[in-house]
Formats: structure tokens, sequence, C-alpha cells
């Protein structure tokens, strides 16, 4: 593994230099510290490799002193609770993905694959299930029964174990929201990467539900984003990476990691008009009651 999250760049084949697959620089720190409640520190772009500790090193120079590392299958859930073992700048979430959730069941491995993740939310730095959900993007026709299955069970182990609910929610508003009325919501529930508009940020306001903005919200198409946080409780609102992926404007494009934070937060406090200390205060403090305590 390399020594540094940034700037060390991904050299192509030919030697020549790919900027796509170059970290992006390091934002302004952000003046209040806040945290990253969704990011995947197992999942790499390109050949560049970054461990535990160099991830949370950078981000922690730029005000991002925590984060929530996610399992999306066995394998990057038997990753997560090693990582939190790690570094305790980190918590966790564990789940079988939805997407994942119809291969698990086609191998007939999906009930010993939830057993494995209720086992495995067992261990104390380990504070929500997720993420879970519905994708109606990519998961189609019979795998959507697996897939809502796997959901309301994920639902179920979460109120069992009184841990949050990270929900994956694509293309599937009215489902996912469905579903939890059906099923019953756990005490904490949180919209990771959400992606609906102002209907959804009313529905989340009434339910008392999380809204977790990553860099989706800064693009220029996102105006739907943007409407939504501008009527968010701002005892709702989080900010997430959800990295590698979705890197905030001016880097889209180029891989994400969460000390690339300051960017989404700077883009949130122009919608929602706070003093951005202000915002990053609040963003803390909302964070740690979606989690608990770092400590």
């Amino acid at each position: 593994m390399c020594n540094s999250l940034a700037p060390a760049p991904y050299r192509a084949p030919s030697g020549e230099t790919d900027s796509r697959k170059e970290y992006p620089p390091a934002p302004e720190a952000l003046p209040v510290p806040v945290m990253d409640n969704h990011t995947h520190l197992d999942f790499r772009h390109g050949l560049i490799e970054v461990s535990v500790k160099d991830a949370m090193d950078s981000a922690e120079a730029v005000g991002v002193q925590g984060a929530v590392q996610v399992g999306c299958d066995l394998e990057s859930s038997r990753f997560t609770v090693q990582a939190v073992d790690a570094d305790p700048r980190l918590l966790g979430a564990v789940a079988i993905h939805p997407n994942d959730a119809p291969v698990y069941a086609g191998r007939g491995e999906l009930e010993s694959a939830l057993a494995e993740i209720e086992e495995l939310a067992a261990h104390p730095r380990i504070r929500a299930i997720g993420e879970t959900g519905l994708d109606f993007f990519r998961t189609h026709g019979d795998g959507l029964v697996a897939q809502r299955y796997s959901f309301r069970r994920h639902i179920d182990i979460a109120k069992r174990l009184g841990l949050t609910l990270q929900i994956h929610d694509r293309d599937a508003h009215d489902d996912v929201v469905q579903v939890l009325m059906e099923e019953g919501a756990p005490e904490r529930v949180v919209f990771h990467c959400f992606s609906g508009d102002e209907e959804l940020a009313r529905i989340c306001n009434r339910n008392g539900w999380y809204m977790s903005f990553a860099g989706t919200m800064t693009f220029k198409n996102a105006g739907n984003l943007r409407s939504a946080l501008a009527i968010a409780e701002p005892d709702r609102i989080l900010v997430e990476t959800d990295s590698p992926f979705l890197t905030p404007h001016p880097h889209r494009g180029r891989p994400n990691a969460s000390y690339m934070v300051p960017y989404t937060v700077r883009s949130m406090a122009e919608v929602t008009g706070d003093d951005l200390a202000e915002l990053c205060s609040r963003l803390a403090e909302n964070t740690l009651h979606a989690y608990g305590s770092w400590a």
C-alpha cells in the first residue's frame, strides 16, 4: 500500500499519468470537525491502494475527524469489522447490498449471509445495518423478490439490535418508504446518498429520518437535491462521500475519499444559508445522534 492518500498518481501502463486516476488536491480545512457517515475504504480506483490509517490521516488533516465504513457483502462487512478494530476514528455498518441479495439468493446462500451479518453486527463499533434497501436501476424482474425480502430482513435485524438503518435507494423512493412503513422503521434511519426531491424530503422530515448528502448535490444537474436540502429539517441532515465514488465538483470523475467532504459541506452551506462553522457543528451533532459516540 502507498503511504499517502493524495496526490500520488496512478500510472497508466504506458508510463503516462492518467489524470482521471489521480486523487484531487486537498481542500481548505473546515473550521469545525465533521464526520463522513458513509465511505468504502476497501474499494479501490485503478491501481491506487490506500491504507485505512492513511485515508483517515488525510481526512483528519482537513477537519473530517471520523467516518462510518460501510460493508456491502460478506467480504466487505468482514473488512469493516477489522477496520473499526484497527482505527478508532471509524465506526461501521454491515449488510448485503440490494444488488447482491439476488446473487446470494441464487446460490442458496442468502439466509446464511444474513445470519453472518447479524453476527458481525454484534461488534460494539458496528453501529448500523447498511447499506440495504431497494435498487430498481440495476436489479429487475425476479431479482426484486430477493431484494425486497433482504431489505425486510435487514430492517428486522436493525430493530432487534437497536442499530441505525442505512438506506440505499435508487429509483425506488415510493417502494422504500412503503416497506419502511409496513415493517415499522427502526428508531434511526439514514437515507444514504439522498437522491430524492422535496417530496421525499418532506416524508423524511415527518418521520424523523436522516438525509445524508453526498458530492452529487454539488453537480450542476442536481437542482432536485439542493431543493430537498433547502427544506430539510436542520437536525435531519448529514454529509458523506460514498467514496471512492461521487466525487464532488470541481473534481467530478476523479477518485473520492473522506478528505473531500469539505467541498460538499461548503456547497451545503451555500444552499442552506448557514454560517459554515455553525453548519459543521450541526452536522457533527446530527452524526453523533445517528450513530453514537466515536469514543
